[in-house]
């Protein structure tokens, strides 16, 4: 079992269950925009969210966006040790640095220093695309032990100064080379991971990509609105019988026998259910012979049919309800549930 750390009031490992996180798209010195879309993170289901400090104002904006927002702020670090500075005295929950290349020994100890003093933990991001030199060297490229080495060696530049509130990621595009480098991490260590595959890419893909691997926390990487990036994390962790809350939604495949389009009445029903917050499941069948039946271990669940479905509760027929009017039956069910 990892160690675990506190970023804000979320505890991250020590078997804590696993949090999701996302990274806003915004300029993070935008207050309302980034306060905007932090909230629609947060609804979504988000729990940590991470800001890009690429500049003063962004950090100093820190401190304006947390008056605003209840989830813990990530400030997500580069080069500049002094905007990570900054980032700690504007009330950052966390900080994101690769300590090797923040500048030499003194810049590390001042940043160690002051979340130390502050209780802030620090993740270590390693990236495939950004692994120092006479490692690529060593290892001919970016493989999972260069990876690993390189974390190492930023664990060593904290340790040095009695820093060990650590997070480790390790990430590269390669699914293959992240999952192996995991595992390599987690056999020689107990810092908690931050699991996400980089640069993952669009809605299939990166959904696809990011399933192979779960840490104590996970940021699933999406070329698009952030939101859908929470949606596919908390659905992830559904699937895998990490997570409960919420509904989870099942629906068959369809079939000669299905008289309903199917297709866009199981869309709908996913975009309904984004607001609700009861832990069922809600299936959505094709037909009206064996939906119920194939389906009982549902909570709810419709049937098409030909003009008329059914509404089933537990495999057991409830009503007849007219195709058109299957959904709002479905919704009005979910509300009556305890």
């Amino acid at each position: 079992m990892t160690k675990q750390i506190l970023v804000g009031s979320i505890p991250i490992g020590g078997g804590a269950p696993v949090t999701i996180q996302s990274m806003t798209n915004t300029k993070t010195e935008d207050v309302e925009a980034t306060v905007s879309q932090i909230r629609r993170l947060s609804s979504a289901g988000c729990e940590i969210v991470r800001v890009a400090v690429p500049n003063l104002l962004a950090a100093k904006a820190i401190g304006a966006i947390k008056e605003q927002v209840a989830l813990p702020v990530v400030a997500d670090i580069h080069f500049d040790y002094r905007l990570a500075l900054e980032a700690v005295a504007a009330g950052a929950d966390k900080i994101r640095i690769n300590p090797g290349n923040i500048g030499d020994a003194l810049r590390v100890k001042a940043v160690a220093n002051a979340c130390a003093q502050r209780g802030i933990p620090i993740r270590i991001g390693v990236n495939g695309g950004s692994l120092e030199k006479h490692i690529l060297a060593n290892h001919g490229g970016v493989t999972s032990d260069a990876l690993v080495e390189s974390a190492f060696g930023h664990i060593a530049l904290l340790n040095r100064y009695d820093f060990d509130e650590i997070c480790v990621s390790l990430k590269s595009s390669s699914v293959p080379v992240t999952v192996a480098a995991y595992r390599k991490m987690q056999e020689q260590s107990t810092y908690p991971l931050h699991l996400g595959v980089t640069e993952a890419g669009t809605i299939r893909m990166g959904t696809i990509k990011s399933a192979v691997g779960i840490g104590d926390t996970i940021r699933v990487t999406l070329t698009a609105d952030p939101v859908d990036e929470i949606y596919v994390a908390r659905d992830i962790l559904k699937a895998v019988g990490l997570r409960k809350d919420g509904p989870e939604l099942i629906a068959c495949p369809t079939c000669g026998r299905t008289n309903i389009d199917l297709i866009p009445l199981a869309q709908e029903v996913e975009q309904r259910l984004k607001s609700v917050e009861k832990s069922i499941t809600v299936a959505v069948m094709g037909c009206v012979v064996n939906g119920p039946g194939e389906a009982s271990a549902a909570d709810v669940g419709i049937a098409g049919g030909d003009g008329v479905g059914l509404l089933f509760r537990k495999g057991e027929i409830i009503k007849r309800v007219p195709q058109e009017e299957l959904i709002n039956a479905l919704m009005e069910l979910i509300d009556t549930l305890q």
